[in-house]
């Protein structure tokens, strides 16, 4: 007998429930959300596991590696997918979750996603951990103004080398000000450095890494945009052409049709946050600064026809579609568009 298995995963236990190839469940159970515990609870599984599918989180990549070494034919499923259909259940618990993703997995309906490499999760936790002091040291400074603007004191604008000689200025003189505002800056120094020393680390990555130097030779890719775009992707060869890069980021519009109806809407917003973010940033500089291009010339078409807005979104998508086609080739970027490869875009 032929059995699809779904795995609801949680952080102390999985739910786990398999079905037939006619639909009819032939087990359910939970086990301990340990490789080990759920690749043993998987082989005492009456009749033939075809497939296993789980919905892509936190611990779907590292249980991912262990049960495919083991031999199951493992599935991470698209999660806004799994999560529209789960929906329909009038009764949500982790045993009807684990039912839900068999049964897609039995029927077929289900996107699966791509499994990332150590070495791009490891990428991506150093940026995530790059992100994280920066955001707090904006919080820090931002919990500073806010303490001093309660006694009409303004930091204004001011450069992040001299902003703690400001504060201290402006709180000379009132002890109570003084005691508040030494241990946040204390702080806020410890986190600089912090970051300086995480933003070495990357950009000695960048450096000895040949994709990111060759990602880096297009204007307004810096050290944080390549090794971004290096992590996400992970693996070029995954999509059949460059531009599936802007619906899979995320930054083609949405659509609906019915019947005499077409809406084309805003960018779906799909996919990776850090990803898209870093692409719109790489536009923006791209727009504002530096050596023009063939595609800053593109964009600033598109700008006289939609607005600065709409080409910078545009430009956003073409520039994942340009860098996918770089990688891929191994060639830098070229600056005059008859000695560019042509890439339609998306």
């Amino acid at each position: 007998m032929d059995v699809y298995i779904g795995l609801d995963v949680s952080l102390a236990s999985t739910a786990i429930c398999a079905v037939s190839a006619q639909g009819k469940i032939v087990k359910e159970t939970t086990a301990a959300s340990e490789p080990e515990t759920l690749v043993a609870t998987l082989k005492a599984m009456p009749g033939e596991v075809i497939a296993v599918g789980l919905e892509a989180g936190p611990l779907s990549q590292w249980l991912y590696r262990f049960l495919n070494d083991a031999g199951f034919a493992t599935v991470l499923m698209e999660t806004r997918q799994v999560k529209g259909a789960l929906k329909a259940m009038p009764i949500k618990t982790d045993r009807r979750d684990a039912e839900g993703i068999a049964r897609l997995l039995q029927m077929g309906w289900f996107r699966s996603v791509h499994c990332k490499s150590m070495s791009a999760q490891e990428m991506r936790a150093l940026l995530s951990a790059r992100k994280a002091v920066q955001q707090a040291t904006i919080n820090l400074e931002l919990s500073i103004r806010g303490v001093l603007r309660n006694f009409g004191l303004k930091m204004g604008r001011v450069a992040k080398g001299r902003f703690e000689a400001r504060v201290r200025k402006l709180a000379e003189g009132n002890p109570m000000l003084e005691a508040a505002a030494n241990p946040i800056l204390a702080s806020r120094q410890a986190l600089r450095q912090e970051l300086a020393g995480l933003e070495k680390v990357l950009r000695d990555h960048a450096k000895e890494d040949p994709v990111c130097r060759t990602l880096m030779t297009m204007p307004g890719v810096g050290t944080l945009i390549a090794l971004t775009v290096k992590a996400a992707i992970d693996d070029p060869e995954r999509f059949r052409s460059s531009k599936d890069i802007g619906p899979w980021v995320g930054l083609t519009p949405r659509r609906e049709q019915s019947g005499e109806r077409d809406i084309v809407g805003q960018i779906s917003r799909a996919g990776d946050v850090g990803l898209r973010t870093a692409l719109y940033q790489a536009a923006t500089v791209m727009l504002h600064c530096g050596r023009k291009t063939w595609l800053t010339a593109w964009a600033l078409t598109v700008a006289k026809r939609r607005g600065k807005k709409r080409a910078t979104v545009a430009l956003a998508r073409r520039i994942g579609v340009v860098l996918h086609r770089m990688w891929k080739d191994g060639t830098a970027f070229r600056f005059a568009r008859e000695d560019a490869v042509e890439v339609t875009p998306a």
